[in-house]
């Protein structure tokens, strides 16, 4: 922790006695229901020691902002609308991607649909485009290619002194968390902008939670569950023309070494969450999981994962992609004097509503909900001002918690933190970055106690 932070205890002991001062710019939107009685529009309170973004409608007019996209499916193709809706003055100037297909179908409806023309010359396909789109002269630059790419492309547009946008995950083993936390730090010495796509930081509803929790409404936190439990994700069946390596990338979702694994690439957004409302990290993992369903690939369907936290709490982590099954996409914080669900509300011990997220207040304030959006309002405010930030560090962390929890299950013992951020595991290496035939052997379905 650094000199300049308090922990959550520290700030609620100082906050007991001398309160909090400050608040956010605009007021937000709360219902208290203790007693039956409502406040609207009481104004939340900026915490000391964390970090609490300002959620406006759209980002402060500035200087001119270049754009580029690495990665041009479905999640860069999103985020860079995303971008063109959350700020003024963005121009999208370079596009990337392994495929020409992809990055000709962003390219398209850019045109199309967001008067966004990007030159022939500054399109860029192939295992490298990366490197050409981040020396187009871009400012600012989103990265949204398979994960196990992200660590890489993270540190070149760090090297070069571009702004970066990294869609989650953004490691998938421990060698790319580790240069996840080491460019972080560099990132930050330059005085850049680093945002992650875990948008419940953006999130209206959980922002304001966020706060209430760091104010002590529910106590101090004791427990908690989260959950990702849906049906089967999209894939991809091999095309005859496909070499083993397109086929792998063009249905990277379901290969471990790409996407983590579900663990890591859909529920780090619960466990992230639990991290960040809560201020800390596991440092054990005991877990179970299995595949019965899935039809490509070779990750797992099922997850479920007994975190221990450093202060000897327990988080239960559970997720799930199969069809048929009951979906529940949510998390709950337990404390000593209540708890808070993902729902919108604080309950106290006794089941009573004490606070709630108030939607129809906050429609009347506000005209931007997507936390998709927010998420780059916020980037480029910090662009405009001249502000380092730095979300990679948290998310980080948050995906090693994943990793954790995969390979606890993969190898059905119980992984510490300090055994798994030291760990050599390597996806990055383990397979060739080129257009061609891979040894498949790699890719095998671990089987627990073997």
């Amino acid at each position: 922790m650094s000199k300049n932070k308090m922990s959550r205890k520290d700030f609620l002991s100082m906050s007991a006695v001398l309160g909090v001062s400050s608040l956010v710019g605009s007021s937000a939107m709360m219902t208290s229901c203790k007693g039956g009685s409502a406040s609207a529009n009481a104004p939340i309170e900026r915490l000391q020691g964390v970090y609490v973004p300002v959620l406006n409608d759209k980002a402060d007019d500035g200087r001119e902002l270049k754009a580029g996209v690495i990665g041009c499916g479905g999640r860069g193709s999103g985020a860079i609308v995303n971008l063109l809706e959350a700020a003024n003055g963005i121009t999208v100037t370079a596009l990337g991607d392994t495929f020409a297909d992809r990055l000709e179908s962003l390219k398209k409806d850019l045109a199309e649909k967001h008067n966004q023309v990007v030159p022939d010359a500054n399109c860029f396909v192939g295992f490298d485009a990366y490197k050409k789109v981040i020396d187009s002269g871009v400012d600012m630059v989103i990265i949204a290619t398979p994960p196990v790419f992200r660590p890489v492309h993270f540190q070149y547009a760090t090297e070069k002194g571009v702004h970066s946008f990294l869609e989650k995950p953004i490691a998938v083993d421990p060698k790319g968390y580790r240069m996840i936390m080491a460019t972080a730090k560099q990132a930050k010495a330059k005085n850049l902008s680093v945002v992650c796509g875990t948008q419940r930081h953006h999130q209206r509803p959980y922002v304001e939670a966020f706060q209430k929790i760091q104010q002590g409404m529910i106590g101090e936190i004791t427990g908690g569950n989260v959950y990702w439990n849906q049906g089967m994700l999209w894939y991809k069946n091999r095309d005859k023309a496909w070499t083993d390596t397109e086929w792998m990338i063009r249905d990277w979702v379901n290969w471990k070494w790409l996407s983590g694994d579900h663990i890591v690439e859909q529920h780090v957004h619960n466990i992230d969450v639990f991290l960040w409302m809560s201020g800390l990290k596991p440092v054990k993992a005991t877990a179970f999981g299995a595949r019965h369903r899935r039809v490509t690939g070779d990750q797992y369907d099922m997850f479920s994962v007994d975190f221990e936290m450093e202060n000897g709490i327990h988080l239960h982590s559970m997720c799930r992609q199969i069809d048929g099954c009951s979906t529940n996409v949510s998390e709950f914080i337990q404390g000593t004097k209540g708890s808070w669900s993902s729902a919108g509300v604080i309950k106290d011990l006794a089941g009573n509503v004490i606070w709630k997220y108030d939607e129809e207040a906050a429609k009347a304030e506000f005209q931007q909900h997507n936390p998709y959006v927010l998420e780059h309002v916020d980037w480029v405010n910090h662009i405009r001002k001249g502000t380092a930030h730095d979300e990679a560090t948290e998310c980080a962390i948050s995906c090693l918690a994943g990793v954790m929890g995969r390979e606890a299950a993969y190898s059905g013992g119980t992984v510490t933190w300090d055994e798994m951020s030291k760990s050599a595991q390597d996806y990055m290496s383990e397979f060739k970055h080129e257009l061609g035939k891979q040894d498949m052997d790699k890719c095998v379905v671990f089987t627990p106690g073997k």
